[in-house]
């Protein structure tokens, strides 16, 4: 059966109306347990809207990346989100002049963001989180609203890092995301008394450590409701020097979260 497209909302129409294409982002840690027969539907779904990008699907979630025009992302997103599990997930959205992807890939994974630590279950229950405009006027103040003063921990790779990260950011250049173990325990006493903002691109990664620095003891952790892409749609590029790497053939965003020219 063919997929009917919906008519797309006023805000859909009039936001990036003057761009050939749009980008997604979106994830949900939540349990799945039927990934095997959810793979060949999500193919079918893609090449009928001939977009492209990447899907992993997961026991513990769903993590989406995908390019195409904007009739055919919001009717994705339309179908993505009329499974009951997944109606709330939040997806986030750039605009660009090219289909970010060169092809279209479904897979099944063991996590969607590699952890290997089985006792760290996002998704039977999230990390706290502060939302942009919080966190900006923490920034901005020095400190949270209890008087602890606030560290940033960036838990992306060495080379996202290098393109644009928080002004004074914590990071310990990692390789791999199945590093942050390391670094979260070599760092608990040093943060001891701080409020600690975990952050990434898009929300994933930062939720994981979040919940791994709860596991191991640290006090007030938060994880960036929404990374770096919310963070910028939102607030803009405040407190922020660079621009975000992506995943996707633009390489890196600016806080405008059009294509950056200078990477």
């Amino acid at each position: 059966m063919g997929f009917i497209m919906p008519a797309q909302t006023r805000s859909q129409r009039s936001f990036g109306t003057h761009a050939a294409y749009a980008n997604i982002a979106a994830y949900k840690f939540i349990r799945l347990d039927n990934t095997t027969e959810l793979c060949p539907v999500y193919q079918d779904i893609c090449k009928q809207l001939n977009v492209r990008g990447t899907i992993l699907l997961a026991p513990e979630g769903i993590n989406v990346f995908l390019s195409g025009t904007p009739r055919d992302i919001t009717s994705f997103v339309a179908w993505l989100q009329s499974d009951a599990r997944l109606s709330d997930i939040e997806v986030k959205w750039s605009y660009s002049d090219n289909v970010t992807f060169k092809r279209m890939v479904v897979k099944v994974k063991k996590e969607i963001i590699t952890m290997r630590m089985p006792l760290i279950t996002p998704e039977r229950g999230r990390a706290p989180l502060v939302d942009a405009q919080t966190l900006k006027r923490w920034l901005d103040q020095g400190h949270d609203d209890t008087g602890t003063p606030v560290v940033l921990l960036d838990t992306r790779n060495a080379f996202e890092v290098d393109i644009g990260t928080f002004a004074h950011a914590l990071n310990d250049q990692m390789n791999k995301f199945t590093d942050f173990p390391e670094v979260a325990a070599a760092h608990k006493d040093q943060l001891a008394n701080t409020t600690v903002v975990t952050f990434c691109t898009g929300g994933i990664r930062c939720e994981k450590a979040a919940l791994y620095m709860k596991h191991i003891g640290y006090g007030k952790v938060y994880q960036l409701d929404g990374g770096i892409l919310k963070y910028f749609a939102e607030v803009g590029g405040v407190h922020y020097r660079g621009d975000c790497f992506v995943f996707d053939d633009r390489i890196a965003l600016n806080p405008q979260l059009e294509p950056a020219t200078t990477v």
